[in-house]
């Protein structure tokens, strides 16, 4: 038996482990349809991520070619690489069904529809990005928003009285 601390994994009930999560996405877009992709990695990025050095933020999905690619999602250096160590912000490769690819193709022609990361997680020890269709919100629409998620705030501390 292995001595040392026993380290608690943050887990739902389907065996993910949380890595990041885009909470910006759900502020400046509307969310419509969710996938699930596997990403194409190198060796020293896995190894940063799994120590948490994974960032989603101002990052979005781009059809090329039949092929999906994940772009501006910082993974930082590994600090213990070689020079043989990646670029934090290639493209990445995601994998996905041709179905799935060719309805992303076709709802994403339309104007004012995006793909953007909401969250990536561990899989049974692989990396996935769950990606949605979205499109921006409005101003107007952000702070309506705001005020919705007060409102429920101020109830529920009145009904807790």
């Amino acid at each position: 038996m292995k001595k040392g601390k026993n380290i608690q994994r943050e887990t739902n009930g389907n065996g993910q482990k949380q890595i990041a999560q885009n909470r910006k996405a759900r502020h400046d877009y509307h969310l419509m349809d969710r996938f699930e992709a596997g990403v194409v990695l190198l060796g020293t990025e896995v190894k940063s991520i799994r120590a948490g050095h994974l960032s989603l933020i101002d990052s979005y999905a781009k059809i090329d070619d039949g092929e999906v690619f994940l772009h501006d999602a910082h993974i930082a250096t590994y600090e213990y690489g070689t020079h043989d160590n990646h670029e934090p912000k290639r493209p990445r490769k995601l994998l996905l069904n041709r179905k799935e690819i060719r309805r992303l193709a076709s709802k994403t022609n339309a104007t004012g529809i995006t793909v953007i990361p909401t969250r990536a997680y561990f899989s049974r020890g692989r990396v996935k990005v769950e990606i949605a269709l979205a499109r921006g919100k409005q101003n107007y629409d952000k702070r309506e928003e705001l005020k919705k998620q007060d409102d429920q705030r101020m109830m529920q501390r009145y009904l807790r009285r």
